[in-house]
């Protein structure tokens, strides 16, 4: 895990694509895989659906994160759309802030044959890997939506230069 003392935008000459990449705004998810003592997650924002006969989901993933590794492993993983007060856990699972004990003592998760679940995400899905490719710096994933439940996400996490934002507060 790095924690990183600097913010990701304060540096002397700034990449602009990374300020560009900044300036949109970006629904916190938490993508989640495995079993046990193989589970892992990772915070993602880097994510959008496609819409079809099966729906599928769209991420970039840290090519040489745990989460990456788990879903090749188990080819299935659930993917939940925080909520403002779970910033603290994304920042966990994005390697940006302690978590003693893991982020996954952190809070609740239920387990599912797709992976654990954030037992208090009311919006989520269970997906399984159809493809992937590097793309950049990342990895690119195409998941397919087996699953979805959709709640009311009164007070979603969201994510713009750098920093976690809610919703009408300038994202």
């Amino acid at each position: 895990m790095t924690i990183h003392t600097t913010h990701p935008f304060a540096d002397d000459r700034p990449d602009p694509v990374r300020r560009l990449r900044g300036r949109l705004a970006g629904t916190v998810t938490l993508w989640t895989s495995g079993t046990g003592a193989g589970r892992a997650g990772l915070t993602v924002t880097s994510w959008m659906v496609a819409m079809g006969p099966e729906a599928r989901l769209l991420a970039l993933l840290d090519p040489d994160s745990d989460l990456l590794e788990a879903l090749r492993d188990n080819g299935r993983a659930v993917v939940q759309l925080l909520s403002w007060p779970d910033r603290q856990l994304a920042e966990a699972f994005a390697g940006t802030a302690p978590a003693p004990g893991g982020p996954f003592r952190q809070a609740a998760f239920v387990d599912t044959d797709h992976g654990p679940r954030l037992a208090s995400a009311s919006s989520w899905a269970a997906v399984r890997l159809e493809d992937e490719r590097e793309v950049g710096w990342s990895v690119e994933v195409t998941v397919v939506v087996e699953h979805a439940e959709i709640g009311d996400d009164d007070d979603p996490l969201l994510h713009r230069r750098g920093r976690f934002q809610r919703l009408g507060s300038g994202a």
